[in-house]
């Protein structure tokens, strides 16, 4: 969740009420906020002692999909809402005299399909900045670049003054060698390429220019003078650059998510529109595609949801009038009307603030919201169950119990491990129809989900070789493998593995405790050629991540199916033994791992390793 801080004193005197530090902690509760930090005393003591200090700021944790209530504008606005002392502002597009043909136009290039596609922008006019408006808008940009916008990735805003400039504008992406102007907080002239030199030093803008960097063409943004407004997503133009002294502000975003684009540009565009002469009017612009095809933006159009009473009650275990929940989503910034045809139904118009509600379940919440989730009955469910463990936990548990008292310490390794331990560091190839990898991974540490537990117990040794030898971990746990027979195309498999780490080898140890497990499992052990029906054996494997001539193959022989019919039973007894040997199936393996293998995950002592497939043996749990 974003913490954001907003100045005590402005956000008190908006309410229209000077609350205690607990007053205000209870109402950021009953809206779902959490009060994090009040920073009066720390504000006070510091006068006290004659250091500088800024105003008391409160700190206020929101939820992720609430962006409105990320600045000081839209927070006071919400709870001046919930507390009944304003009805939800309409906001409106503000035309200018001669209508559309007036509009301010940009013009969109094809080359921007090849890097960030998706343009929208706004306008507002005779607007008032205060120094602390200006640094609030400033600091929503920032907030909603880091939230919603993934750092810059995912949508770019670009605030500027509209009056150094002149419509139309063109949005296009050139080579970065035919792009120069000079950037905010410069006054030389430099080219795109140059840019990305000097910013590498940059604390705050070397963190963009990977978006971009790599690409043959840069996005840009120019008047009809050819002057850059900027360069998205890293910095606008000094020539643009808004003042407190600024009037009428124009704003750009660029995105590669068309979605997330609308979002920005409505929260940007709605949350400082008050500010203007004629508060919540924003004056839209026409943005002409390369298809030919235009967009009126921003589309600030409340869109509109049906909610019934009854299913609210219901939810709730209240018995609220439509009347009731009406008044109820006015105090959450939404805009019902009862329904001239149902009874029972609500017409709610959602605000272009709201993009956080989908369904009738979001608005649900809302009217709980305001009703005090406190204030909800206490009652018993209608119906009565009773929770067990799942099948193959139970059966997990019995081996976990086992192990633990057999001496052996359990790990809890990441599910999610690096290409290279999951298959080079264990000496096996990777046939790319295993794995289900990452497409985006963060981290190389994090780019496949595992098929074996063996690389995550080696790296848990790895980080605990100060400790005493033997070192004995185990772990139970899910590993997963691509399925395309599944409709997810991946599935689960719950193995069993451990690892015992020592000054020798150790295969005698691994062996006992599968014996042992096997035991417990009521499974016995027979041999390859043994007639019986049912039972475990292992023989010589042929594993790269074990040593060779010390590695084996875990073998199960589960039990034969339930014959039909009585006369089959002779035939039966004959093929037993050939019949047997057709059902064993591959369960797992053991053995001393690979000297390669350790000193891949940096492990000087010798390692014995046993893992095997524990859903085998679900239906005799």
């Amino acid at each position: 969740m974003p913490t954001i801080s907003v100045d005590k004193a402005e956000l008190f005197e908006r309410l229209g009420h000077q609350y205690t530090t607990d007053e205000f902690d209870r109402l950021c509760f009953d809206y779902g906020l959490e009060l994090d930090e009040d920073t009066t005393a720390e504000v006070e003591a510091a006068i006290k002692k004659g250091l500088p200090a800024e105003r008391p700021q409160l700190k206020i944790e929101v939820p992720a999909n609430r962006y409105d209530l990320v600045c000081l504008e839209g927070i006071s606005r919400a709870l001046r809402a919930f507390l009944g002392k304003q009805d939800p502002p309409q906001y409106t597009l503000a035309y200018p005299p001669g209508g559309e043909k007036d509009l301010i136009t940009v013009t969109v290039s094809q080359e921007t399909q090849r890097i960030r596609p998706f343009f929208a922008c706004a306008v507002l006019r005779n607007i008032k900045f205060t120094p602390m408006s200006y640094a609030s808008f400033i600091d929503l940009q920032d907030k909603l670049h880091q939230n919603i916008g993934r750092r810059r990735s995912l949508v770019a805003i670009g605030t500027h003054d509209l009056d150094t400039l002149t419509p139309p504008f063109r949005y296009e992406a050139r080579t970065p060698t035919n792009i120069a102007f000079a950037p905010l907080g410069r006054a030389t002239v430099h080219t795109a390429a140059e840019l990305m030199e000097i910013y590498e030093s940059d604390k705050h803008l070397s963190r963009y220019l990977p978006i971009i960097r790599d690409s043959d063409v840069y996005p840009i943004i120019y008047d009809a003078e050819d002057r850059v407004l900027s360069m998205p997503p890293i910095i606008n133009s000094e020539h643009s650059k808004i003042t407190l002294e600024t009037k009428n502000v124009f704003i750009d975003t660029t995105a590669t998510d068309d979605t997330k684009l609308q979002i920005v540009i409505n929260m940007v565009a709605s949350m400082f529109s008050e500010y203007c002469a004629e508060p919540f009017t924003i004056e839209p612009c026409k943005i002409v595609f390369p298809d030919g095809s235009t967009r009126i933006s921003p589309d600030i159009a409340p869109r509109t949801v049906t909610a019934r009473a009854s299913y609210i009650n219901s939810c709730t275990s209240l018995s609220l009038t439509p009347s009731t929940i009406q008044s109820l989503l006015t105090r959450m910034t939404l805009s019902p009307t009862l329904s001239p045809n149902d009874p029972d139904a609500l017409i709610v118009s959602l605000p272009c603030t709201r993009p956080d509600i989908f369904h009738e379940v979001d608005v649900m919440e809302d009217a709980a919201v305001a009703y005090g989730f406190n204030n909800l009955p206490d009652i018993f469910p209608q119906t009565s169950t009773v929770a067990q463990p799942l099948p193959i936990s139970r059966l997990t548990d019995v081996i976990r119990r086992e192990w633990a008292m057999a001496g052996w310490v359990e790990a809890l390794p990441f599910i999610l491990c690096s290409h290279e331990e999951n298959f080079s560091f264990m000496n096996r190839p990777d046939p790319g129809s295993l794995a289900v990898k990452i497409a985006n991974p963060k981290t190389l540490e994090f780019q496949v989900v595992r098929t074996s537990l063996l690389p995550g117990l080696l790296k848990t040794i790895r980080e605990n070789r100060s400790h005493a030898l033997p070192i004995r971990v185990f772990e139970l746990s899910d590993v997963v493998f691509k399925d395309t027979s599944r409709e997810r195309q991946a599935r689960n498999e719950r193995h069993a593995g451990a690892v015992w780490c020592a000054r020798s080898a150790g295969f005698e140890v691994v062996h006992g405790l599968l014996d042992r497990a096997m035991k417990m499992l009521e499974v016995p052990r027979i041999g390859r050629g043994d007639g019986r029906d049912m039972g475990y054996y292992i023989k010589e494997g042929d594993d790269p991540a074990y040593f060779p001539g010390r590695a084996a193959t875990i073998y199960y022989r589960p039990p034969p199916p339930k014959t039909a019919k009585r006369g089959e039973l002779a035939d039966e007894l004959k093929n037993t033994l050939h019949i047997n040997q057709d059902r064993d199936i591959v369960i797992g393996t053991l053995g001393v791992l690979h000297p390669t293998v350790l000193e891949n995950f940096e492990i000087t002592y010798p390692c014995s390793a046993l893992e095997f497939n524990m859903e085998v043996f679900l239906k005799r749990s």
